[in-house]
């Protein structure tokens, strides 16, 4: 069965994340899927704009800790939302957790409900948010970045605009959303195409600068006792042994 569903709304693709049974969480599986809805959207000469969303209270719970995505997949996922030829939205009406921000900090407009939160939750699991940090911190606050990497402290919807992670909230996502569609249906698609170019230019250097040296990082830290102890608390539901 696949993790991700297709609609088409007049030219707009709609990929929907629907794996409940790990809360959207990015498996090797979804990943995967997410890959292959994005490379036949970019092809598609009907599609406009790509809107990415979600079944269920959660956008994406982040890594899948059962059945993990290889780093390298997950840098090119996240590349593929930063490439593709034609806009890419999210749309959030949950939570968003690690990985899940990153996929976020990949599109280019994100819009969330009120209702959404949002939190870099690695360092409390022993690892750092290493491959998500090619998209994300050449678009967001790095002061505010240092303080919610650092803590994997909760953001609300507001504070998430206001740091660069979201474009626009609101009590209901898809009335913030409905002139942002409307905009991009009434744009050419060679005009979306070169403005994305423009736009994404800084984020591409990044992952041509530090893709390697980060799918590196994120690999050597998932192989230390201290991830596997944070791994372990997490699926059992307890605190790992360096909480004080």
């Amino acid at each position: 069965m696949t993790t991700v569903r297709r609609a088409r709304e007049r030219g707009v693709e709609i990929l929907t994340l629907d794996s409940p049974g790990n809360r959207n969480a990015l498996s090797a599986a979804l990943v995967g899927d997410l890959a292959a809805a994005l490379a036949d959207a970019g092809r598609d000469p009907h599609a406009r704009a790509v809107l990415l969303t979600h079944t269920g209270n959660t956008f994406s719970a982040g890594a899948d800790l059962r059945d993990p995505p290889d780093p390298e997949a997950l840098v090119g996922l996240l590349r593929a939302l930063v490439e593709l030829p034609k806009p890419v939205i999210g749309r959030v009406t949950g939570h968003v957790r690690a990985g899940g921000v990153g996929l976020l900090a990949a599109c280019d407009i994100a819009v969330a409900s009120h209702t959404a939160d949002f939190a870099f939750t690695e360092v409390r699991i022993g690892v750092a948010p290493a491959v998500i940090s090619l998209p994300v911190l050449p678009r967001a606050d790095p002061r505010a970045l240092a303080r919610y990497y650092l803590t994997g402290e909760r953001l609300h919807a507001t504070e998430a605009v206001r740091v660069g992670l979201l474009t626009a909230a609101g009590d209901d996502v898809d009335t913030v959303l409905e002139p942002i569609l409307d905009g991009l249906r009434r744009a050419s698609p060679q005009g979306l195409a070169e403005t994305k170019r423009l736009l994404t230019a800084r984020v591409l250097e990044t992952f041509d600068r530090d893709a390697a040296d980060l799918t590196a990082l994120s690999g050597r830290l998932f192989a230390t006792p201290q991830a596997r102890e944070g791994m372990t608390a997490f699926l059992e539901r307890r605190d790992p042994e360096w909480v004080m």
